[in-house]
């Protein structure tokens, strides 16, 4: 018995991924200056009031809806893809999760 041959994604769906992709990291990178200013002012302050962290978590959740939004297709038409197309679509949800994985690991044992 054969298996079913890969059927092809719709058109458009490779770049739909790249796109999602792209945002994701973009998010992800956004959060990184806001966190690391809201880290440094924490710190030295005692009242905790700013906006930086809110801002860092919000663009971090948006970027992790990105990523999801990126890799649901990509897995879901993964033989049928260009090998460049399935890593850039998975790649952001690979380092949310070993994000998450280190800061629990950091936690438990740190």
């Amino acid at each position: 018995m054969k298996a079913p041959a890969a059927v092809s994604p719709p058109l458009g769906t490779g770049q739909r991924i790249r796109t999602r992709a792209i945002w994701a990291v973009a998010f992800f990178a956004a959060s990184v200056p806001p966190a690391i200013i809201g880290f440094g002012t924490a710190v030295g302050r005692e009242e905790q009031g700013g906006v930086e962290a809110p801002l860092a978590f919000g663009f971090w959740f948006i970027g992790l809806l990105m990523a999801l939004w990126a890799a649901f297709p990509t897995l879901r038409h993964w033989d049928s893809l260009p090998g460049p197309t399935r890593w850039l679509g998975a790649l952001p949800l690979l380092s949310v999760s070993l994000f998450l994985s280190v800061a629990l690991l950091a936690v438990a044992f740190g």
